[in-house]
């Protein structure tokens, strides 16, 4: 299946910021509760260790992501664990929320671009669900970034261009209304957009079949790669990793020792 870059409510300029963080909320909800990001903590050691680093630095972060279950993983072995959320549309009211559940996360408040990241963010760069939002040229400029700031980057997709992705999402809707009454900080006007007038399940609906058909699949990752100036000072590992009934794609970049 061809990779198709339809466009998505949550990257649109126009789309009320209030519904974009409804759905990055239901997301960042559901990746902690289903633990959805297990089999990659080894990964996210093995790039915390070659950076020499106990920092993170999330790009596109949406709410979070499932970083406060990933956080308390990773502070098994990493106990001094930082990590500051970033992302183009912050959503400040998560990111709060997630700094005062933790005590290991902090965020920026201000926009921040994950093709240009300020210097001063340094340590280990991550993205979960969020590389298929940027065109391949503006791929290829995250993964430039990294190379020439040295710092390490890991890229995480739980979703693949694939017939049992798409399924999966079709059935979001459902996920939608059965979370939304958990999900924090409580706010009415969730209720309100996902009962009384559905926009947040049919959002993440297009949102989440988009995502699918956006996906770069592990041989458009690698062309990325082989582009790259100096990508010889760089390990790269690109694979795809079974977690629970779905798949995890991943792009992990380190600096050579």
């Amino acid at each position: 299946m061809g990779r198709i870059h339809l466009f998505e409510f949550e990257d649109q300029k126009w789309f009320p910021r209030f519904l974009r963080n409804y759905g990055t909320d239901f997301l960042q909800f559901l990746s902690n509760k289903t633990k959805l990001y297990k089999p990659i903590i080894p990964i996210l050691e093995k790039g915390l260790r070659k950076r020499g680093t106990n920092q993170i630095v999330d790009l596109a972060s949406g709410g979070g992501g499932g970083m406060l279950w990933i956080g308390s993983e990773l502070q098994k072995n990493f106990p001094d664990l930082k990590i500051t959320l970033t992302d183009y549309y912050p959503n400040l009211e998560a990111f709060e929320y997630a700094k005062k559940q933790s005590g290991y996360i902090d965020y920026i408040a201000s926009e921040v671009d994950a093709r240009d990241v300020p210097k001063h963010l340094s340590g280990f760069r991550t993205q979960f669900l969020s590389l298929h939002h940027f065109k391949p040229n503006d791929a290829i400029h995250i993964l430039q970034n990294a190379v020439d700031s040295q710092n390490g980057i890991g890229i995480f997709e739980a979703q693949e261009r694939s017939f049992p992705s798409i399924l999966a999402m079709v059935f979001s809707p459902i996920s939608v209304l059965l979370t939304t009454p958990f999900i924090r900080p409580f706010k009415f006007g969730r209720l309100l957009f996902t009962y009384l007038i559905p926009i947040v399940p049919l959002f993440v609906l297009w949102d989440g079949i988009v995502s699918c058909l956006r996906t770069y699949s592990i041989r458009e990752m690698q062309s990325f790669v082989d582009g790259l100036d100096n990508k010889e000072s760089f390990d790269w590992e690109i694979d795809r990793i079974k977690s629970g009934p779905g798949v995890l794609l991943y792009l992990l970049g380190t600096k050579k020792d």
